[in-house]
């Protein structure tokens, strides 16, 4: 079983900047794919930012040149560096490890929030 927590989240204005962390049990982490989705209200849960096991990473085009997501897996952790944020970005922020496909998640975290205000 793997657990992630996630921290980090808050309120910043716009233009601002956040770092998000997520840390996981169980050895498995550094064999797999991590990925940060967030769920605005009345929208769908959207990927954002995921990386491979290898370092490899993929962005939403709404946020390609603004966020980061690397990991360090010595410490079964994977960050999500926000910066230039948008009202648009307010939402809450989950960490996923994928396990069985590339496509879909295994394991959720419970969830960040980050209001960005205007």
């Amino acid at each position: 079983q793997v657990q992630l927590v996630e921290s980090g989240g808050g309120l910043v204005q716009a233009g601002g900047s956040l770092r998000l962390s997520c840390l996981a049990s169980g050895s498995i982490f550094s064999r797999n794919a991590v990925g940060w989705y967030r769920q605005a209200p009345g929208k769908q849960r959207e990927l954002v930012a995921s990386i491979t096991s290898g370092g490899g990473t993929n962005y939403a085009d709404s946020v390609k040149g603004r966020f980061t997501i690397s990991r360090d897996n010595a410490k079964r952790a994977v960050y999500l560096q926000m910066n230039s944020l948008k009202p648009e970005d307010t939402a809450v922020y989950y960490c996923a490890l994928f396990v069985a496909t590339i496509s879909t998640p295994t394991y959720w975290g419970q969830g960040t929030q980050v209001t960005v205000s205007s």
